[in-house]
Parts: structure tokens; C-alpha cells; sequence
């Protein structure tokens, strides 16, 4: 690991730990470590603490709303659980980290990019096997759909994910995460009875999160550049 690299995660280290009230562990983390022969382990340690600052960065309510699902009783009803926000705000993370607390209590759970899966589904269609795909995909209690905002537009596009919407209403939960909120779900569906038909199945039994918070990606090259900045004036000094 070079030198530079160490004392940039050295200094983000120290910071974090400051804003989590573990100023001891902030500054001998990186010495044990290091001493330890552990050094390579340090960027893992560093992404630990990054993901704990996201979770502290939820609101309150928001995180309450993910203790209570982590409990799994959602998952035996179909409920699904919609996740909103602009990119950055910690929605996949969360939610694969319910996926994971839900595969810790003995549920099935599939995590697929959205454009991905809905080209798998049209590939199926092409090839006649819609139907036992759709069958694969039932034996999943929980369906996250990571990114729904980004699929390409058209027809067929949208008719596979309604269809796959519609075989799992009430029946299996779906996950999904969305930098559109509902008012724009035109731009996913063909039109606007199906883009209606849609948003009527995935909320009829839903929990809805809102992530209305800052992007933590903006806030971490932020403080890169704080942390630069700083760098280059003790070069300097």
C-alpha cells in the first residue's frame, strides 16, 4: 500500500471515527493495523465506516421503517417496499442489506439490475419461455429490482415488466428502487393506462421509502477534496 494512500485513509479514518464519538479508535486504528500486518485490510475497515455514516445519515423515521422490515413479516403478505431518491442516496444499499438480513431469516431473495432482468425476460419471450422463467423468478419471496428509472424505453420493454409485475401482485414481494417517482413512471411504461395499471399493483400493498437525503457519493468527493486540499498545504508548509 503506498504512503500516500495510507495516510489519505489515515486522515478519513480519523474523521469518521471524530463524528462517531471513537476519537481512540480514530487515531490508533491505522498504526494497529498497520503494525498488525494488516494494512490491506484498512481500505475494508475504511468502507465499514463509510457505510455506517450512511445509515446515521437516514432520517430517523426512515430508519425505523427498515428496522421493522428487516423483521421479515412483509415477505409472508406480498407486501412490496418501493424505495425513492435521487442517485446517490443510499437506496440499493439499503435495500441489500434487507435482502441480506431476509436471507439471514431463511428467505429466498434475488437482486437483479432492472434493465438487466428485463432483458433476460425479453430474451425468454423470444425464445417461447416466458412462462418458465416467470416460474424461476415466483421462487424468490423477495425481488429487488435495483434501478428501475434506467431502463431503455419501448413496447416490449414495458410489457414484460408488467407482465412480470402483475404474476407477482399479491402474491410475492417486489423490491425496487427508483430515481423517478411515480409521476414519471410514463417514461418507463408505453403508455398511460399501463404506466396507471402499474403503479396501482406495485402500491396496492407497499411500504414506501423516501430517500430525501444528500448524496452521500457528493459528500465523500467532497471531503476527498478536503482532505487533498489539505494534504497540499502541510507539502507545502
Amino acid at each position: 500500500m503506498m504512503e500516500t494512500d495510507t495516510s489519505v485513509m489515515q486522515e478519513r479514518i480519523g474523521q469518521l471515527c471524530r463524528e462517531f464519538k471513537l476519537p481512540t479508535m480514530g487515531a490508533q486504528s491505522v498504526a494497529r493495523f498497520t503494525e498488525a500486518g494488516h494494512g490491506d485490510a484498512l481500505s475494508t475497515f475504511l468502507e465499514v465506516l463509510e457505510q455506517e455514516t450512511e445509515h446515521h445519515r437516514m432520517p430517523l423515521a426512515l430508519r425505523q421503517q427498515l428496522d421493522h422490515l428487516a423483521r421479515g413479516s412483509f415477505v409472508g403478505h406480498g407486501v412490496n417496499v418501493l424505495a425513492f431518491g435521487l442517485p446517490g442516496t443510499g437506496k440499493t444499499h439499503a435495500l441489500c442489506a434487507l435482502g441480506h438480513r431476509l436471507v439471514e431469516a431463511g428467505h429466498s431473495v434475488l437482486f437483479a439490475p432492472a434493465y438487466r432482468l428485463v432483458q433476460d425476460l425479453l430474451a425468454a419471450k423470444r425464445d417461447f419461455d416466458l412462462p418458465r422463467q416467470l416460474r424461476k423468478l415466483d421462487n424468490f419471496d423477495f425481488l429487488l429490482l435495483d434501478d428501475l428509472g434506467y431502463l431503455p424505453q419501448g413496447n416490449e420493454e414495458s410489457e414484460v415488466l408488467f407482465t412480470l409485475i402483475a404474476e407477482r401482485y399479491e402474491r410475492r414481494s417486489l423490491g425496487i428502487t427508483s430515481n423517478l417517482v411515480f409521476s414519471e413512471w410514463e417514461r418507463i411504461f408505453a403508455n398511460p393506462m399501463a404506466t396507471a395499471a402499474a403503479i396501482d399493483r406495485v402500491v396496492h400493498h407497499a411500504v414506501i421509502l423516501e430517500f430525501d437525503v444528500p448524496s452521500y457519493r457528493t459528500d465523500a468527493a467532497q471531503q476527498r477534496g478536503e482532505t487533498a486540499a489539505a494534504e497540499e498545504v502541510n507539502r507545502q508548509n
